[in-house]
């Protein structure tokens, strides 16, 4: 991310009025390899298709901003290769972490991983540090450390149904789970920023807590999520395309300030459940709209979606899809979703 679009990305999350409204995307392995012309595994397994796929998406959509930018990451093996899972690679196919846990008792005897040594992590910050010095030659810079939620891990070291079940059958043995979860990835936040001293922004990203109800929440999750986004930074940036009626109250109470949502809830009702206290990135349908859409459907919905925004006293909105970039999108499609943003202000219509 550019100094400049991280200023207009900080004042829209800050409530500042801008004009046009930004557009911004999550980008990552769901889209970006296939988008650029490589495979999933390509683009996992070889630092220059890694890389030239982040460029080639900044420099042919240059009015955007790409969150978290320059993502190193493996899919949603990510984390869980800390903790030994094994992990799965296809060729062209998104990577599958299978389940650690078997059960429940096994939880007693789960070590926390180091995030310098264990699993993906080493080679994912390593892959930054080898190419910091051209993502910076292009003016970008690596701007926000990034994990999975302690839920999601959770979710995938034992299984979602498993883990949902174990927070009513078995709750004492579910926040040790989550505890041991939250301490390791609030040092993996830690070695990023340490790592990279530009960074002054935090990306967690966590479905689960769209499956779970908001007593739950606020027993399970609400203390994870208060240690991890303690840290003094500008923007909290918060994931969960899945429902978030039962848990939204709670984001800004953790800090959160940024929020990317799913397409449950229109723009107004999450202003209305959040108290206009979050800056939302969304939330044109990603699938039926942006990936199999047509570029008249695409430029409709971002056209409605500005008219909702612009309809919000103190609304804080960067215009996007409901969720990351999903696969299949296209170049006209994003350029239609640009167009729209964009062609009102060039034709004077404001």
């Amino acid at each position: 991310m550019t100094t400049p679009q991280w200023t207009r990305l900080t004042s829209a999350v800050k409530g500042q009025s801008l004009d046009p409204l930004p557009i911004g995307f999550i980008i990552d392995s769901p889209w970006l390899p296939n988008w650029y012309g490589a495979t999933i595994l390509d683009y996992f397994t070889s630092e220059e298709v890694w890389f030239e796929a982040n460029r080639k998406a900044i420099e042919t959509f240059p009015e955007v901003i790409f969150l978290p930018g320059f993502w190193s990451e493996f899919g949603m093996c990510t984390e869980p290769s800390a903790f030994g899972v094994k992990c799965v690679f296809y060729g062209n196919e998104f990577p599958f972490a299978e389940k650690l846990i078997r059960e429940p008792s096994q939880i007693d005897s789960l070590s926390e991983p180091n995030p310098e040594t264990d699993g993906l992590l080493p080679f994912m910050l390593n892959r930054l540090k080898r190419t910091r010095s051209r993502i910076e030659d292009l003016g970008h810079q690596i701007r926000f450390s990034v994990s999975r939620g302690p839920l999601n891990v959770a979710s995938f070291l034992m299984g979602t149904t498993e883990f949902l079940m174990l927070l009513k059958t078995d709750p004492g043995r579910a926040r040790r789970l989550l505890r041991l979860v939250t301490s390791f990835l609030r040092k993996w936040h830690e070695r990023q920023r340490e790592t990279f001293p530009s960074i002054d922004g935090i990306f967690i990203l966590d479905d689960i807590v769209g499956f779970i109800s908001r007593e739950d929440f606020a027993e399970f999750a609400l203390p994870c999520f208060k240690e991890l986004y303690a840290p003094n930074v500008t923007v909290k940036f918060f994931h969960n395309d899945a429902a978030c009626a039962k848990s939204i109250s709670y984001y800004p109470e953790i800090g959160i300030n940024f929020y990317n949502p799913g397409v449950f809830n229109s723009l107004s009702e999450l202003c209305r459940m959040s108290g206009n206290r979050l800056a939302l990135l969304g939330n044109v349908p990603p699938r039926d709209v942006l990936a199999t859409g047509s570029a008249s459907d695409v430029r409709a919905a971002v056209q409605k979606l500005r008219a909702e925004a612009r309809a919000l006293a103190g609304a804080k909105v960067i215009l996007s899809c409901a969720g990351g970039m999903p696969p299949g999108v296209t170049t006209e499609n994003l350029r239609a979703f640009i167009e729209a943003v964009i062609a009102p202000m060039r034709d004077g219509a404001g």
